[in-house]
C-alpha cells in the first residue's frame, strides 16, 4: 500500500469512526428520549392510580390468572404478569412487550394483601396478591426509531463517500510538497552531486526533513572530502618510499658490481623503506577504521592501561638512553581499551623520537588525565594548531621517521571517548607536554 492510500484510507476510518459515535449517539439519545417520555405518563398514571390520570389504562390481575376489566386481549399475562400477581416478585418495572404484532410499553405494579382498588364504579380490597399493568402504545415509537436509523444509515453513507473524495483531494495536496521533495533527493542520488541543497520552506514537518536531509548531505560531503584528501595526501607519502625503493631495485639489479658494504646498506635501506610504508598503512588502516573498533566498550582502570604503554615504551627508549618515570594514579574511565592503547603508545613514540639521547620522559595520570613530557625541542607556538592535521610534520621531524598520522590517530580516539588532547611546554623538563582530559565514572 502506497503512503497515498494509507493517507486516504485513515481520512476515510476517521470519519467512518466519526459518523458510527454521531449516529450512535443521536439513535440512543433519541430512544431514551421516546421512552422516557412514555415511562413518565406511566408513572403519573401509577401515582394517581384512583383518579384515572391523562385517560391511560391499567388492567388488574388477580392471582388466581383473573383480570379486571375481565376483556383482555388474548397474549396479555404472561409469565412475568403472573409472578408479579402471585407476590413472587415485588416492587415496580418498566418493560417493552409485543402483543398480536402491537408494541406495548407497560408499568407493573406489584399490590400486596388488602391494597384497596377501584375497578369501574366498584371499589374493594385485594384478599390476595395483585399486579396492576398500565400500558401504552409504542408502535408510533419504534416506527420513529426505524426511520431514524434510516435515515442515519443514508447520511453515514453518503458523508463517507465525502471523505473519501475529499481525503483523494487532501491526500493529493498534502503529499505533493511531499513528492518534490522526493524528486530532488532522487536526483541527488542519480546525479552523486551532494553540493546541492534542499530548500528548506516553512517551519513544519516537511521544513524540518528538507534541514535534516541537508546536514546529512553536509556531513557526506564532508566526509567525502576528508577521504579524497586523505587519498591524495596518502599517495604524496607514499610516492616518496616507493620511489626510493623503485631506485634501490634497481641498484640491487647490479649486485654482482657492488661493494659488499654497498650492498649491506642497500639492503638496510630498503628494509627500514619498507617497515616505513608498513608503518604508513597500518596508520591510514587505524584512521579508515575510526570508531570501528574491535574491543569492547568497558569500564578500564587508567593507570593501568598507562603503566601498560609505558613498559613497552621502555623497551624504546633504552636505545637511546631514555628514562621514563611515570607516576600513577587510579582512576576509572569507560571506553575502548585497545584504542586508548593506541593514543598513549602514539604520544609515548612521539616523545622517544624527540628526546635527545640521555634525555627523559615523565608520565602522569590523575582524575582522568594524562600527561606525557619529554625534555627535547618542544612544539613551536605556531606549529601548534597543525600538529594533529594528517600527515603534518614539523621542520624538525621531516628527517626522522613517522608518517605524520601518530597525532591525527590521537585527535581521533580522544574524540571518540569523548575527552580533548592538548598541547604545551612543559615548565620542569622544557619540552613538549601532552595532556589527555578523559570523563572518569
Amino acid at each position: 500500500m502506497t503512503f497515498r492510500s494509507r493517507v486516504i484510507a485513515a481520512t476515510v476510518i476517521a470519519a467512518a469512526l466519526a459518523v458510527v459515535l454521531a449516529s450512535l449517539t443521536s439513535f440512543l439519545s433519541t430512544r431514551n428520549a421516546l421512552t422516557h417520555s412514555v415511562d413518565e405518563s406511566l408513572s403519573q398514571a401509577a401515582s394517581h392510580r384512583d383518579d384515572n390520570f391523562g385517560g391511560t389504562p391499567s388492567i388488574l390481575v388477580l392471582a388466581n390468572g383473573s383480570t379486571l376489566p375481565s376483556v383482555v386481549t388474548s397474549g396479555f399475562v404472561d409469565a412475568t404478569i403472573t409472578k408479579f400477581a402471585k407476590g413472587q416478585l415485588t416492587g415496580e418495572q418498566f418493560r417493552t412487550v409485543n402483543v398480536n404484532n402491537e408494541t406495548l410499553r407497560e408499568l407493573l405494579v406489584a399490590l400486596p394483601v388488602g391494597t384497596p382498588v377501584a375497578v369501574g364504579n366498584s371499589e374493594f380490597s385485594t384478599t390476595t396478591t395483585a399486579v396492576d399493568v398500565y400500558f401504552a402504545a409504542f408502535s408510533g415509537q419504534i416506527a420513529e426509531l426505524r426511520s431514524l436509523v434510516r435515515t442515519l444509515l443514508f447520511v453515514s453513507a453518503g458523508v463517507l463517500l465525502l471523505a473519501l473524495s475529499l481525503g483523494v483531494l487532501l491526500a493529493r495536496a498534502a503529499l505533493h510538497p511531499l513528492e518534490d521533495v522526493t524528486d530532488d533527493i532522487e536526483e541527488i542520488a542519480e546525479t552523486n552531486d551532494m553540493s546541492r541543497r534542499l530548500e528548506e520552506g516553512d517551519v513544519d514537518e516537511l521544513g524540518r526533513l528538507r534541514r535534516t536531509f541537508n546536514r546529512l548531505l553536509g556531513t557526506v560531503e564532508d566526509s567525502q572530502t576528508l577521504q579524497r584528501q586523505l587519498v591524495l595526501d596518502a599517495s604524496h607519502e607514499l610516492r616518496t618510499p616507493l620511489t626510493s625503493l623503485r631506485t634501490n631495485a634497481q641498484v640491487l639489479s647490479r649486485a654482482q658490481h657492488l661493494a659488499p658494504e654497498d650492498l649491506e646498506q642497500l639492503t638496510e635501506d630498503m628494509v627500514a623503506q619498507v617497515d616505513e610504508l608498513a608503518a604508513l598503512v597500518g596508520d591510514l588502516a587505524e584512521l579508515a577504521r575510526g570508531e570501528r573498533s574491535e574491543g569492547p566498550v568497558v569500564q578500564l582502570r587508567l593507570d593501568d592501561v598507562v603503566e601498560e604503554c609505558v613498559e613497552t615504551a621502555r623497551t624504546y627508549a633504552r636505545i637511546k638512553n631514555v628514562v621514563i618515570e611515570s607516576d600513577l594514579e587510579t582512576s576509572i574511565i569507560v571506553g575502548r581499551r585497545d584504542r586508548l592503547v593506541r593514543a598513549v603508545s602514539n604520544l609515548l613514540t612521539n616523545a622517544i623520537k624527540f628526546t635527545p639521547d640521555g634525555g627523559e620522559i615523565r608520565v602522569t595520570t590523575a582524575d582522568g588525565v594524562v600527561t606525557v613530557a619529554d625534555s627535547g625541542p618542544g612544539v613551536a607556538p605556531e606549529d601548534i594548531p597543525l600538529i594533529f592535521n594528517r600527515f603534518w610534520r614539523s621542520p624538525l621531524s621531516r628527517g626522522l621517521p613517522g608518517s605524520g598520522l601518530g597525532l591525527s590517530i590521537v585527535d581521533q580516539v580522544v574524540s571518540e571517548l569523548d575527552g580533548e588532547v592538548d598541547v604545551d611546554r612543559d615548565p620542569i623538563l622544557g619540552g613538549a607536554r601532552f595532556s589527555i582530559t578523559l570523563p572518569t565514572v
